[in-house]
């Protein structure tokens, strides 16, 4: 199985990259207080630095804003996941307590300003791969039974024609979504060479080095680019 990147992404965004971490061994039914807390200070950090912030004039914002312009959807529709983080969170309303591992993900997300994924390996059907969307590619929208059909030429997250994130970081699927059950964990990171690599690289060494600490889980790390287009996920 392997992750990859399709070529024609890189023709429209040239300067995308993905910090990887594939986590295998998890236990995600144990309440962990630690990272309660470590979700807690983030948000807490967020209201206090952005509270009198437009969060959408951010540096770090104005990144995904531009690009999601580059391909054709709206960012004051369609808002990436780390800018409706900041913004829910700047607006002192905080984020739920979901599961140990995506309450971890998104504390460092929001440390970091960069947006994150969480997808079940155990429910893939087949690699996983950022493209373009095809005729035939489903969604079903996170807390929903109702299927989506997409249109030509929509940036996702797939398995197969199984559409795991829309609009490429807006918004994921109910197919695989984290659940306390899930053991193994495919942890992409988002972000463009020559403005935030510095903070993919750190969400991606700091998010690992926590997840064999907490859950003493087995950790396997990588990078995309244009250079580097495809990672074993085992």
């Amino acid at each position: 199985m392997k992750f990859s990147v399709s070529r024609e992404v890189f023709e429209k965004l040239d300067n995308v990259c993905f910090g990887v971490i594939v986590a295998k061994g998890i236990d995600n039914t144990l309440e962990k207080s630690e990272i309660i807390e470590k979700l807690n200070q983030a948000i807490q950090d967020c209201e206090e630095k952005f509270k009198d912030t437009k969060v959408k004039e951010l540096e770090d914002i104005l990144y995904y804003r531009d690009a999601f312009k580059k391909l054709e959807i709206n960012p004051n529709k369609f808002m990436s996941s780390i800018e409706a983080m900041l913004t829910r969170t700047s607006k002192g309303k905080g984020l739920p307590s979901i599961s140990p591992i995506v309450d971890l993900g998104n504390a460092v997300s929001l440390k970091y300003m960069v947006p994150l994924g969480a997808h079940d390996i155990d429910t893939l059907n087949g690699d996983i791969e950022v493209r373009f969307s095809k005729e035939g590619d489903t969604f079903i929208p996170l807390g929903s039974e109702e299927i989506e059909t997409l249109e030509d030429g929509e940036l996702i997250y797939s398995a197969g024609d199984n559409v795991r994130t829309r609009r490429w970081i807006w918004r994921q699927s109910e197919q695989g979504k984290i659940t306390n059950e899930s053991k193994n964990i495919f942890l992409p990171i988002d972000g463009f060479t020559d403005n935030n690599y510095e903070s993919v690289i750190s969400t991606r060494d700091e998010l690992a080095s926590l997840l064999k600490d907490i859950f003493s889980c087995n950790i396997k790390v990588g990078f995309i680019d244009k250079n580097n287009t495809e990672f074993e996920i085992d």
